[in-house]
C-alpha cells in the first residue's frame, strides 16, 4: 500500500518535471548556423516568455506583400540583462534583426542581433545551446 501510494505521487511530479525539458530545444535542433538572414521590419507582436523569446516582425518583400516572421531570443532573464526589455519593442517599431533561419525553411529564425532606428545594437541570442558563439556575448567560448 506504501509503495502503491509513493508511485500515485512520484509518477505525476516526473512527467510534470519533464515537460518544460521538453519545450526546450537546442540550436541546432531547429536552427541552421549556415543560413544567416537579415531582417528588416516592424515589430507586431513580442512573446515575453520562457524558455524563449518571440518578437515577430512584419517584413515588406520586394513585390509590396508582407511576411510575418517569428524570431526567437534568448529568455527574458537574458535579454533584461542585455538591456533589452518588453518595453524597447513597442509595437510598430521598425528594427533589424540578424539571426539564422530555420531548418524546415518556415519564416523562423534565431535571433542574434536587433537594431534600433537611433542604431543601438543589442545582442539577443540564446548561447551554450549550439548557437554560434559571439565575442560580445559574455557566455560566449
Amino acid at each position: 500500500m506504501r509503495l502503491r501510494r509513493a508511485l500515485l505521487t512520484a509518477v505525476p511530479l516526473c512527467c510534470w518535471a519533464l515537460v518544460p525539458a521538453a519545450a526546450h530545444h537546442s540550436f541546432s535542433a531547429e536552427f541552421d548556423a549556415n543560413k544567416p538572414v537579415q531582417l528588416r521590419g516592424t515589430v507586431a507582436k513580442v512573446e515575453w516568455i520562457n524558455p524563449h523569446t518571440w518578437i515577430h516582425i512584419d517584413v515588406k518583400e520586394a513585390d509590396g506583400t508582407t511576411t510575418r516572421w517569428m524570431i526567437e531570443g534568448g529568455t527574458p532573464n537574458t535579454l533584461l540583462r542585455r538591456g533589452l526589455t518588453r518595453d524597447s519593442l513597442p509595437i510598430g517599431t521598425e528594427i533589424m534583426v540578424d539571426g539564422y533561419r530555420a531548418k524546415n525553411g518556415t519564416n523562423r529564425a534565431n535571433g542574434r542581433d536587433v537594431v534600433f532606428p537611433d542604431g543601438r545594437k543589442l545582442f539577443m541570442g540564446s548561447s551554450g545551446i549550439g548557437a554560434p558563439p559571439d565575442a560580445r556575448d559574455p557566455g560566449a567560448k
